[in-house]
C-alpha cells in the first residue's frame, strides 16, 4: 500500500471515529507496525501544518485523535455544540490539579491537602468528564479513588500526565506547611544575582569598546 493511501485510510477512521483511536486498532486495520504507524502519523501533522488546515492529529496517551485547531474554537463551538461550557471554579481547578499530579489519590487526601470539604467539587469534576473513578483503595474502608480523563489532556492539551509542568520543590516547616518567606528570600537573591550579572556583562561591553 502506497503512503498516501495510507494517510488517507487513517485520515478516514480518525474522521469517523470521533474519538481516540488506540494505536494498536491502527495496526490491526493497516497491518503495520506500530513504528510505521507512529511515522506515518506525524508526517500527517506536519502536513496539517504546513497548509495551515483547520485541523490537526492530537496524540492522547497511546491513542491519536482528529480534531479542530483549537484557534478556531471561538467559530465551532457556536454552531456545533449547544451545551453550556464547563465554567470550573478556583475550588475545581485546585482539586482537579490534585487529582493530576497524585493519581489514585482519594476524597480524603484531597480534602487533607485543600483543607474544606471537595464533595460538590469532585462531584462537578465528575459531572464534566475530567475526572473518573480510579478503582477502590486496600485500605480500610476501602475508599474510591479518582485519576484524570482524556477529556482532561483534550481540554489543557497535553499528550499525557508527563507533560504537566514540574511542581516547583517549596521548603515545609515541623507542620508540613510552605514556608514562604524561605521562597521569597531565594526569589529576591535570584533577582539581586541577576542584576549584578548583567551589570559585569555591561562592564564587560564597554571594556570591549
Amino acid at each position: 500500500m502506497d503512503l498516501e493511501k495510507t494517510k488517507a485510510i487513517i485520515e478516514a477512521v480518525l474522521f469517523c471515529a470521533g474519538r481516540p483511536v488506540e494505536i494498536k486498532e491502527l495496526i490491526t486495520t493497516l497491518e503495520l507496525g506500530k513504528e510505521d504507524i507512529v511515522n506515518i502519523i506525524e508526517n500527517m501533522k506536519a502536513d496539517y501544518e504546513k497548509e495551515q488546515r483547520g485541523i490537526e492529529i492530537i496524540k492522547v496517551n497511546e491513542s491519536y485523535q482528529l480534531c479542530t485547531k483549537k484557534e478556531y474554537y471561538e467559530y465551532v463551538y457556536p454552531i456545533i455544540d449547544k451545551r453550556s461550557k464547563p465554567n470550573l471554579s478556583q475550588a475545581a481547578l485546585e482539586t482537579l490539579a490534585i487529582i493530576a499530579y497524585n493519581p489514585k489519590v482519594t476524597r480524603a487526601e484531597i480534602e487533607t491537602i485543600r483543607g474544606v470539604n471537595s464533595d460538590g467539587t469532585i462531584y462537578k469534576l465528575l459531572e464534566h468528564n475530567l475526572i473518573q473513578d480510579a478503582g477502590k483503595l486496600d485500605a480500610p474502608g476501602r475508599p474510591t479513588t479518582y485519576e484524570t480523563t482524556e477529556d482532561f489532556l483534550r481540554m489543557f492539551g497535553y499528550g499525557s500526565l508527563e507533560e504537566l509542568p514540574e511542581l516547583p520543590r517549596y521548603k515545609l516547616d515541623e507542620n508540613q506547611q510552605i514556608v514562604i518567606d524561605d521562597i521569597i528570600e531565594k526569589e529576591e537573591k535570584m533577582e539581586v544575582k541577576d542584576d549584578k550579572d548583567e551589570i559585569e556583562n555591561k562592564d564587560e561591553i564597554q571594556v570591549e569598546d
